[in-house]
């Protein structure tokens, strides 16, 4: 099968960015069976609830829903297993340190095929308090009212 040149998104965790300060952000590769991969080529996928933990020296992926692939047989794959990770040894290593520290941790911002291989943003991400939550909101309501003052006065 010819490869397909450019990235092509399946799913998108948005809600990821609203509930989390995204400090760094890293590409990882997937470890997939077949029927997984044919269900992620039909488009159908959830990052809700996902998250990612370092074991082993290994990361891995938990709490990602691929549904099973419907023309799939006895060999199709369980839609909630871990999955793991694809990173270089470096990166892991980093991981390993920045993890260590209170109120970080890894969550999948999107899953996505690049040039016909399956790939997924991992964020290193602290926590939002409340407050910071509401600030956000009135700033993205305060630039949508300029906004559209804007447009009312051209």
């Amino acid at each position: 099968m010819a490869r397909e040149p450019g990235s092509k998104v399946i799913a998108k965790n948005r809600r990821a960015r609203y509930d989390y300060h995204i400090d760094d952000t890293y590409e990882a590769g997937l470890v997939l069976t077949g029927t997984e991969v044919k269900s992620l080529r039909q488009g159908r996928a959830s990052l809700v609830d996902g998250f990612a933990h370092i074991h082993d020296g290994e990361v891995w992926l938990e709490n990602v829903h691929i549904p099973e692939y419907t023309q799939g047989t006895w060999t199709n794959h369980a839609a909630r297993r871990s999955r793991k990770l694809l990173l270089h040894r470096g990166e892991i290593s980093r991981l390993i340190g920045k993890t260590q520290e209170p109120g970080r941790t890894l969550v999948p911002l999107s899953l996505y095929f690049s040039d016909g291989r399956a790939k997924v943003e991992l964020a290193l991400a602290r926590g939002k308090r409340e407050y910071d939550k509401r600030h956000a909101i009135a700033e993205r309501e305060a630039k949508r009212d300029m906004e559209r003052a804007l447009r009312r006065r051209r």
